[in-house]
């Protein structure tokens, strides 16, 4: 008969795992008042990043079960993510020059307003 208790075995207890989604919760409430602060464009932008990023981190690290992998491993893992979203935004030039339509066989016409 096993004794494995499944992800709680990971995390140390549903506690735990109730505590972690509370604070989360909590965040994402912080987020939608921060929403409504009149502050700078990038004083916004730099708060709302700060809270999405713990976030993030919690839920990679309770709900993933990151915090219980080894070291290299969530290096790996936080690396490897890093690469594929610097990955990601190399598209946007083409799309840029699709809309200029300066991008080879492109079927897209600006509007001419």
């Amino acid at each position: 008969m096993s004794t494995d208790k499944g992800a709680t075995s990971y995390t140390g207890g549903l506690a735990k795992i109730l505590i972690v989604y509370a604070v989360i919760l909590a965040l994402a409430g912080l987020q939608f008042v921060v929403a409504y602060e009149h502050v700078d464009t990038w004083q916004m932008f730099g708060r709302m990043l700060a809270i999405a990023l713990v976030e993030a981190g919690l839920a990679a690290m309770f709900f993933m079960h990151l915090g219980s992998e080894k070291r290299g491993f969530v290096i790996f893992v936080a690396v490897f993510t890093l690469f594929v979203l610097a990955a990601m935004q190399y598209g946007w030039t083409d799309s840029f020059r699709m809309m200029l339509g300066a991008a080879p066989n492109s079927s897209y016409q600006p509007s001419a307003h």
